[in-house]
């Protein structure tokens, strides 16, 4: 008695979107059994994939089936798809494995597309795995330039959101979907602006974080990511390099497959609501730059070293000596390697640069007049920064006693036998909004303690004790130069040809005024590098 042929079923739909509207595979099947069904054949094996590109081989479901078929001896002797576009969208990588499964035995047969096994069938096979290929190709073409389209207008993609935002249905219809949006999360939001706050203030016991401190400090005091996992450098540093958190979140940078950067001319930016202040962000950009290793010039014992640098080439200015260290100078690095075909760049004497940094300082900057001129507009923004902080408070508060009040209700329920404790989703419910009213609580408390750490008041009075103090203070017993005093006014120098540009931070500025005001440290509040106070070179040349 002649064995029946064993069949296994492969059926595929594209889209997560297909698999749930349940459009394809029910009508795959329907086809695949009768067609069993009309040449006897028996079917042993159902493999189903849904929602997964067939443009690869990473298809759960798919290897699983390869495994099966080239076993010694084989599952099943015939693999039945509805069309050679179900098993591969891709013409080599079709050919490889039409030819494993023939090495074990095994025959793919296409419902839609029926072949033979002589050479014109092989050749018909290939050529129209080729113009599926081609279709599969032009269809992500058009789908991602919709896409494109979508982001440009606002819209969220899809995906999950970055930590901080959550999806929100928008008002607008297309055809029979409804578009989305991102909106604030307002508890992961808290944490994004805690990430940012304590790169650029520290955390009130300590000085300015690094990556790797915010991620042990996050975990140290409880905060998980939002999948309630433990924070990792990369994670962090995600957050602080995101320019979704300003408003501008970048959409198609990567391949989805290889992963590499696409050029600058791919990318979308797409408009959200920011969460943190856009000069909050450059400064952190700064200071992460600062601390690159790539970035940050040998540290020597001199006054500048490490914050000056050749306006040519934006090369670090170093320590060189001459006549066997009698003299020494300041010199672009690209120069004192590559000499003026490397960089035109200038040689000055150290001794008469620290005196220009510091005396400019000394009788520019750190006058009453000039500092409230330099931070009026950041001043205007601590003040709105507390107001807004102050409703995210009240907004937190609100949460947890809606929480706590939702709380009460379900535990009146279970006293009053309407609810049942034993119910496993009643036990998540109350899982749920004891954590919502938790973390908010916890979060309401880290922003009174923020507004707590901001300080005084800066008054006219605080600037100009500020600036007697400051000019005493710069100076050393012996004349010289206090390093880490003057490196809290002044972060970065660039040295030109013909002019000298000092730059700051505003932000660094103020906390270092705030500190002193505070009496938080000896001195007068020395910060880490962070440029820039003279970020439109509106003067200071």
């Amino acid at each position: 008695m002649t064995m029946p042929v064993r069949a296994a079923l492969y059926l595929r739909v594209s889209t997560g979107r297909q698999a749930e509207n349940d459009l394809s595979i029910p009508d795959q099947r329907r086809q695949a059994k009768a067609y069993c069904a009309s040449r006897g054949w028996e079917i042993v094996a159902d493999y189903v994939e849904p929602g997964l590109s067939a443009t690869d081989d990473r298809r759960p479901e798919f290897q699983r089936m390869i495994d099966a078929a080239t076993t010694k001896p084989p599952a099943f002797d015939v693999i039945l798809v509805h069309s050679f576009s179900r098993f591969f969208r891709d013409q080599f990588q079709l050919e490889f494995y039409v030819r494993r499964l023939a090495k074990a035995g095994v025959r793919l047969v296409s419902i839609t597309q029926e072949l033979g096994d002589d050479p014109m069938s092989n050749m018909i096979r290939q050529i129209m795995a080729l113009f599926d290929e081609y279709q599969s190709k032009e269809n992500a073409k058009h789908t991602l330039r919709a896409m494109k389209e979508s982001a440009r207008q606002g819209f969220w993609n899809g995906a999950l959101p970055p930590i901080g935002y959550r999806i929100v249905e928008a008002s607008e219809q297309r055809g029979h979907r409804t578009k989305k949006t991102l909106e604030i999360d307002p508890v992961q939001a808290e944490t994004v602006r805690l990430i940012f706050r304590l790169a650029r203030e520290g955390s009130g016991s300590s000085g300015l974080m690094g990556v790797k401190s915010i991620a042990t400090h996050l975990n140290a005091i409880g905060i998980r990511t939002r999948d309630g996992g433990r924070w990792g450098v990369d994670a962090v540093h995600m957050v602080l390099t995101r320019t979704t958190y300003i408003g501008r979140h970048r959409f198609n940078t990567k391949f989805w497959k290889t992963r590499e950067r696409k050029a600058e001319t791919e990318v979308v930016e797409m408009a959200v609501p920011a969460i943190v202040d856009k000069e909050e962000f450059e400064v952190v950009q700064m200071l992460l730059k600062s601390r690159s290793p790539a970035m940050i010039a040998p540290r020597g014992p001199t006054l500048l070293t490490g914050i000056c640098f050749c306006a040519a080439c934006g090369g670090a200015m170093t320590l060189r000596t001459g006549k066997s260290g009698r003299y020494r100078y300041y010199t672009c690095c690209t120069k004192a390697r590559q000499g003026e075909t490397g960089c035109p760049g200038r040689t000055v004497p150290i001794e008469k640069l620290d005196n220009l940094v510091a005396e400019y300082i000394e009788q520019r900057l750190l006058q009453p007049k000039r500092l409230e001129r330099l931070l009026s507009h950041v001043l205007d923004r601590r003040t709105e920064r507390a107001e807004r902080r102050k409703s995210h408070i009240a907004e937190l508060r609100k949460r947890a006693t809606e929480a706590d009040a939702k709380l009460k209700r379900l535990y009146d329920a279970i006293e009053n036998g309407v609810a049942d404790l034993s119910d496993p989703m009643l036990k998540g419910r109350i899982g749920e909004l004891k954590a919502t009213r938790d973390q908010a609580r916890l979060d309401a408390e880290r922003a009174e303690d923020a507004i707590d750490r901001a300080g005084p008041t800066v008054t006219p009075q605080t600037l100009k004790t500020f600036a007697r103090t400051a000019r005493k203070r710069m100076r050393t017993e012996n004349g010289g130069y206090r390093r880490d005093h003057l490196r809290a006014l002044a972060q970065r120098i660039e040295v030109d040809q013909k002019e000298l540009r000092i730059m700051g931070s505003k932000s660094v500025l103020l906390r270092t005024l705030v500190a002193a005001s505070s009496a938080k440290t000896a001195g007068f509040g020395v910060p880490s590098s962070v440029p820039k106070w003279r970020a439109r070179r509106d003067s200071n040349s």
